[in-house]
């Protein structure tokens, strides 16, 4: 494990030769100081969306940094609404000292209110070092970096039960109707063919940002996501329409449409890995697997495997990202150890921590891929570093929080309509250009 030293002026108070830059303006991340915890007595406020097995494996991190610094920590999850969640606190005056930030619309939002800290120079020349450029693009505003991107997500994958599609007969696809072909045969084994994670909005522009960016291109995909063309353009109808032949294929569903409205993500993955089968296959991020390992005991790559998300038509397989940014508040009470505690977070040390547990991906390219505690996190982890700036970040996370990361509104709700009744893609695409102009201002 890569470890960085500090070199440190002699000028420099007892605190300062624990933090390194955090207190001197230069040098190293966030140090043990030997036996000393040089953060005893302060206590730093992390909010952020995970729950369930992200929040008890991102808490392990939190704890080595207990260890290491002394600091004490608490974890308030948010829920998806990161944004008022965090923006209602900041009113009432009881803001949390850092925010894990999933989506990098709400990232600007921060940033333009004047909420946020940049970064410190350590925290800086670790992403200059160890990220590729395209984390520091999305972790950036006007030039000046905010967030620092811990955890990464792999957005391309269809996880699927190894006995499901060999009780089936069938292989794994690699175009967009063969996998659906074999959702068909799937059924007609006795299992449906997806789970389809519904009740959260966020999953459904997952689907169809992998459809439009393999059917449309990443040219179009980037004009899209900063609404240079509109959601009204004949390539959001055709993606739409693709999507729709499995929304409206009610055998292809478990549950048919009103099942899926009423599954949430950790639901839909229970549907395929619990012990209670209901289908075969459920298309999510590389976390998936973090669920189904712990907390239905799959052994990832034996009894809980993935194939990447197939092309669409003539266009090339899809390689989808997001990621959750930490970053600093202003308004914080603790900001000094704030700032240290996202120090940490850029090295591969914290990134090992979770990357050991499971459900996690990091784009510290220093982080050693024997970390990872199965070959297939580390084949996913692999190819997301190795896609270098090429990867195309989550659509809606780059869009205004009011469009792309709102539950019940935006996005998220009018393709909760979609899925509902997905007969009329020309309707559906203009609702979400009416939202999106009031979202952008445009």
């Amino acid at each position: 494990m890569m470890r960085r030293r500090t070199t440190l002026l002699a000028s420099c108070t007892a605190l300062a030769l624990s933090l390194g830059a955090t207190a001197c303006g230069g040098g190293g991340p966030v140090s043990a100081g030997g036996g000393d915890k040089p953060l005893s007595g302060q206590t730093i406020n992390v909010a952020g969306v995970w729950s369930g097995s992200e929040q008890k494996n991102f808490q392990q991190v939190l704890d080595a940094f207990t260890e290491k610094t002394g600091a004490k920590t608490r974890f308030t999850s948010t829920g998806d609404n990161v944004s008022t969640v965090v923006g209602s606190k900041i009113e009432g005056g009881n803001a949390p000292d850092v925010v894990m930030v999933p989506q990098v619309g709400v990232l600007q939002q921060f940033a333009k209110e004047g909420w946020l800290k940049p970064l410190s120079r350590t925290a800086q020349k670790s992403v200059d070092a160890d990220y590729a450029d395209v984390w520091k693009d999305y972790g950036s505003v006007d030039g000046t970096l905010y967030g620092l991107y811990f955890k990464a997500a792999h957005k391309s994958t269809v996880w699927y039960s190894p006995d499901a599609l060999d009780e089936a007969g069938v292989e794994t696809p690699t175009t967009y109707d063969e996998m659906l072909d074999a959702g068909r045969t799937v059924s007609e084994s006795g299992l449906a063919a997806f789970s389809v994670a519904g009740q959260d909005g966020w999953t459904l522009t997952d689907w169809f940002e992998n459809v439009y960016l393999s059917q449309a291109g990443p040219e179009k995909y980037d004009a899209l996501a900063a609404h240079e063309i509109k959601w009204t353009d004949p390539t959001v109808v055709d993606a739409l329409t693709t999507l729709g032949k499995l929304f409206k294929d009610k055998e292809l569903i478990a549950g048919g449409q009103k099942g899926a409205l009423n599954t949430d993500f950790p639901g839909s993955v229970e549907k395929v890995f619990g012990p209670e089968p209901a289908a075969g296959m459920v298309y999510e991020g590389d976390f998936v697997a973090g669920v189904a390992k712990d907390q239905f005991g799959r052994k990832i790559g034996e009894d809980a495997d993935f194939f990447p998300f197939p092309a669409v038509g003539d266009g090339k397989a899809p390689v989808v990202s997001g990621g959750d940014a930490a970053v600093v508040l202003k308004d914080g009470r603790s900001p000094k150890a704030a700032m240290a505690f996202l120090e940490y977070l850029a090295t591969p040390e914290a990134s090992a921590v979770w990357a050991e547990v499971g459900g996690f991906l990091s784009p510290n390219k220093e982080l050693d891929l024997a970390s990872y505690g199965d070959d297939i996190t580390r084949e996913t982890a692999k190819s997301l570093v190795d896609a270098g700036d090429s990867v195309r970040f989550d659509m809606s996370d780059q869009a205004p929080a009011a469009f792309g990361g709102t539950k019940g509104a935006g996005e998220w709700k009018i393709l909760q309509d979609f899925l509902r009744d997905p007969s009329d893609p020309k309707a559906t695409g203009a609702a979400l250009e009416k939202a999106a102009a009031k979202a952008y201002q445009d």
